[in-house]
């Protein structure tokens, strides 16, 4: 290895697609991969997300291969198709994802053929042939939409006017995505659209064969998806729209309803109905708690998405300023970095802060060090130990979150905005 990181924030490309596929409804992975890639992947993406793992199947009760020597040498193919015969008897699936460790992608074993032969006598097993040395964590996100465009979804023969797909909301690699999908669902259904959330509400493989009836994609992220929306629209016609991080509270929220309202044509008085109605409901919780958090000079270390958007809220609707923010998440496209430095340098009332690139959790600890005008560290579990040198206080708000249960709880949206600061203020 040319780079060793401390405290990698997630684990590899195949612990990020059995992250996505344990929050689908209904849906069985099953390792081609060698003893331990199950229960290590699942610690290292679910295991971290607020102490909650799927509910279907996960961690050392997912199908595996267990690939051993004798596979490597000889091939492991008729090993996985015993394997796939035995999870297809006793799980009750709606779809079975065969996924290649590194093992199987090093000695090139082809699953594409075994799954085949299933697929032909109408049991629905699909190939994902992305063995875990090829990328990280954040990755596997990409690949499932990969593999669903390729494999999954069917061209609809019309578009549903007000239904849309929701994406960039990562299971688990966000701790608060059941809530943060919820809330933000609220929101888009109050403006009259149906939305396809694909992990909440029971969806699952029916929702996903269908989703290219929508007539809009919302990707709510800085950078990911940029391969799979072009590919969604080429194949199915569907445009995308990007919100560059995570809405929360009134002000971004107003903003995300707005770009929505408009690559939508939603009727005006609709939307302003909504956006009064909500942001009543907001301020005058608010304004029940005025002076009751003093003002603060805080740093976040988090992913982009959850950086930019505890980062513009707290500095934008609550008058704290922001001093750093560390994006916690290895990223290597320029446009992507400069994406969102711009929506952390836009900001309303506060000067901006300074912005910092970095997924080492020993380089993340000595520039929260040498930042001595700070009070407040919003941050993961891995930042409770430099928050407690620097005697501040320490919000555990991103991922990795060890020492939280978290089922439904959201910061996304109004309402999620107002568990936030319950959270600033309880841990003060």
């Amino acid at each position: 290895m040319s780079q060793v990181i401390e405290n990698p924030r997630g684990g590899c490309v195949l612990a990020g697609i059995n992250s996505v596929l344990g929050a689908l409804n209904r849906v069985c992975p099953i390792y081609h991969a060698g003893p331990g890639c199950c229960m290590q992947t699942t610690a290292s993406d679910p295991g971290q997300s607020g102490n909650k793992s799927s509910s279907f199947v996960s961690s050392v009760s997912i199908p595996s291969s267990n690939m051993l020597e004798r596979e490597v040498v000889f091939g492991g193919s008729q090993k996985l198709k015993t394997t796939i015969e035995g999870a297809v008897e006793i799980i009750d699936a709606d779809a079975y994802f065969v996924l290649t460790g590194c093992t199987a992608g090093i000695i090139g074993d082809d699953i594409m053929s075994v799954t085949t032969e299933f697929r032909e006598k109408g049991i629905p097993v699909f190939p994902i042939e992305t063995p875990g040395f090829a990328g990280d964590s954040n990755l596997g996100y990409e690949v499932i939409w990969n593999t669903m465009i390729d494999q999954v979804i069917e061209p609809a023969e019309e578009k549903e006017e007000n239904l849309v797909n929701l994406f960039g909301i990562i299971p688990y690699h966000d701790p608060f995505w059941s809530g943060n999908l919820e809330e933000i669902s609220r929101i888009l259904k109050k403006l009259g659209l149906k939305v396809n959330t694909f992990f909440t509400e029971q969806q699952g493989m029916e929702t996903i064969k269908s989703c290219a009836s929508a007539s809009l994609n919302i990707i709510i992220h800085p950078w990911i998806l940029k391969g799979p929306a072009q590919r969604f629209e080429e194949k199915f016609h569907v445009p995308s729209i990007r919100y560059p991080g995570l809405p929360i509270g009134a002000s971004d929220t107003k903003r995300f309803v707005l770009a929505v309202a408009e690559a939508l044509k939603l009727d005006d008085r609709l939307v302003n109905q909504v956006l009064e109605e909500e942001e009543v409901y907001v301020y005058r919780y608010l304004a029940q708690a005025i002076g009751t958090l003093s003002w603060k000079k805080f740093a976040v270390v988090a992913d982009g998405s959850t950086a930019v958007g505890i980062t513009r809220y707290l500095a934008n609707d609550y008058s704290f300023t922001p001093v750093l923010v560390i994006i916690s998440e290895p990223l290597f496209r320029q446009e992507d970095k400069e994406r969102i430095v711009t929506e952390l340098m836009t900001l309303e009332y506060a000067k901006p802060p300074r912005v910092v690139f970095c997924a080492d959790q020993y380089e993340i600890n000595q520039e929260l060090l040498k930042q001595e005008d700070i009070s407040l560290i919003i941050g993961s579990s891995n930042e409770e130990e430099v928050s407690s040198l620097k005697e501040v206080q320490n919000i555990v708000a991103a991922f990795p979150i060890k020492d939280r249960l978290i089922f439904n709880r959201a910061y996304a949206g109004y309402r999620g905005s107002l568990t936030l600061i319950e959270d600033l203020y309880d841990n003060l």
